[in-house]
């Protein structure tokens, strides 16, 4: 329920707080006072666009503030609007965004416009509004049909992508068995390359590398070299050992070079008797290094892009050479995801033809209280061809007048008046309230285009409405003000070459006197005692 409003530098308004209460407050005023900027600040609560236009001229920003209680829990949300068209928006005293104020407090007010009375003129609004009326029967049964024409959409796409997979295999497959051919005659492994190209040198300078090796073989390990000479000089020091710690540690030193030099001898035996001298092998090599190179140039540029390219080729012939059992796996997907969106879509028409009656008859009582006794209403449900299903259904839904007794039910766009389109509106709106769970219901001259014992009829559908939600009203209408349990009354006052916008509740002798003001235009004593006489009247309903 919102409890208070708090507004600041919007439009023609320069400060008001406004506080509601249970029950029907209407918000009166001589049209251009600016009621209608004091819907607009709710509006900004509930997340619709800023407008910078909106400040109040001179004012560096326009400031919107509302406390609104449910189920027990406070919530306070504020909006600032600067006059560079910047937005900012607060929840209980955070930052938040638009779409939090919206997804916070746009479920908490229902608010219902004078251009709602096109939107019913507008077959696809209708099934939302059955829907509303049917609850949680239409809603559950239209999440299961959403969740299964998902589901077969996604067995559609995935049909399709195969299909498609297999039209490319088809055309590529002539090239597609040439690349795996064509690698598999070399058939790489991974890093081959790389191992080839750190054996090459070997077998290439094979012979100078055994001369250098043997050379310095017999350096280190033929009588009187190298090794031979250390263990003389080892056993030298070995002689004074113990002496002098100094040399003892170069006599340390010494015998670990000595040991060295002995290990790197027998290593150069090893290297030198281990180097081939195969000239096969290496034109073996030297082949199969150009091949490797010829595969990398065309699919690389590096041997793993050759072996990726490889499987893709295998994978892609592969589901080609597997298709036709592929293609019947997801087509017999596609029959069973269809099946059940069939059963979804029959459970969703069920729900959706099973509220009709109900839906129907309580319209009905609702325009026969606005004055419009033997007019009838009825609900066309038109199943559409499966391919045009919706992700609101598998249907079309359209409601249907008749304005008299005897008179064949028609589209409500072509024969309703403007008034009844207003009063329809109304009772459509009183029954979805009803049927709603959003504590306020804001309605913004929707009794517009009606008067006299009708306007009494709206006001009391109103009030009605009041017994289960807070509604708040902008009106014209003395009859349907007299109804409210609060009136506020908006008022322009021009001061110093400026106008401002005030809003004071009226009780009493002043209330009398706004109605009066709304009925005649003036406070004589006629309509003083005719506004009384109306309050009376709303007083004893």
């Amino acid at each position: 329920m919102l409890e208070e409003l708090h507004v600041r530098d919007l439009a023609l308004i320069e400060e008001v707080w406004l506080e509601f209460g249970p029950g029907m407050t209407v918000l009166t005023g001589e049209t251009g006072t600016g009621k209608t900027a004091l819907l607009g600040a709710l509006k900004l609560l509930l997340g619709d666009r800023a407008d910078s236009g909106s400040v109040r001229a001179g004012a560096a920003e326009a400031l919107v503030e509302g406390r609104f209680g449910s189920a027990g829990e406070e919530i306070v949300a504020r909006r600032r609007v600067s006059a560079d068209g910047r937005s900012r928006c607060f929840l209980d005293g955070e930052m938040a965004t638009v779409g939090s104020l919206a997804e916070r407090i746009g479920p908490l007010v229902d608010l219902h416009g004078q251009h709602e009375h096109q939107s019913l003129l507008s077959v696809a609004s209708h099934l939302t509004y059955l829907d509303r009326w049917a609850g949680e029967a239409a809603s559950d049964a239209l999440e299961i049909y959403r969740s299964a024409r998902a589901a077969h959409q996604d067995a559609v796409r995935a049909r399709d992508r195969l299909v498609e997979q297999l039209a490319e295999a088809s055309r590529n497959a002539d090239y597609l068995r040439f690349v795996a051919d064509e690698i598999a005659m070399v058939d790489p492994q991974a890093d081959e390359d790389a191992a080839i190209e750190a054996r090459l040198p070997a077998l290439q300078h094979g012979e100078r590398l055994a001369a250098a090796a043997t050379e310095a073989l017999q350096l280190v390990r033929s009588d009187g070299g190298a090794t031979d000479r250390l263990a003389l000089a080892v056993a030298s020091l070995a002689k004074v050992g113990g002496i002098d710690s100094g040399l003892d540690v170069l006599s340390e030193r010494l015998a670990e070079v000595s040991a060295l030099a002995d290990d790197v001898g027998a290593e150069l035996r090893g290297y030198r008797d281990a180097i081939e001298d195969d000239p096969a092998t290496l034109d073996v090599l030297l082949a199969r290094h150009a091949a490797i190179n010829g595969l990398m140039r065309k699919y690389g540029p590096r041997l793993s892009d050759v072996l990726a390219t490889r499987d893709e080729a295998l994978a892609s012939l592969a589901a080609f050479d597997a298709g036709e059992e592929g293609l019947r796996a997801v087509e017999q997907a596609v029959d069973a995801a269809e099946a059940a969106l069939r059963e979804a879509a029959g459970g969703l028409m069920s729900a959706r033809t099973a509220a009709v009656p109900g839906f129907v008859e309580a319209l009905g009582a609702a325009v026969t209280d606005l004055a419009m006794q033997g007019a009838r209403f009825e609900v066309a449900l038109t199943e559409l061809p499966f391919e045009q299903w919706t992700v609101d259904g598998p249907h079309r839904v359209e409601f249907l007048y008749a304005p008299a007794p005897g008179q064949p039910a028609r589209p409500l766009a072509k024969i309703a008046s403007g008034g009844e389109i207003s009063r329809v509106m109304l009772a459509l709106k009183g029954v979805l309230g009803e049927a709603d769970t959003v504590e306020t219901l804001v309605f913004d001259e929707i009794d517009a285009g009606v008067g006299g014992a009708i306007a009494h009829s709206v006001g009391r559908r109103l009030a009605k409405l009041a017994e289960r939600h807070q509604v708040i009203v902008v009106t014209h209408l003395a009859q349907v003000a007299a109804y409210a349990d609060a009136q506020l009354v908006v008022r322009r006052s021009l001061s110093e070459g400026s106008s401002a916008t005030s809003v004071q509740r009226v009780e009493g002798d002043a209330r009398v006197a706004e109605i009066s003001r709304m009925l005649a235009g003036n406070d004589s004593e006629a309509a003083i005692a005719h506004a009384r006489e109306l309050l009376g009247e709303a007083k004893r309903v």
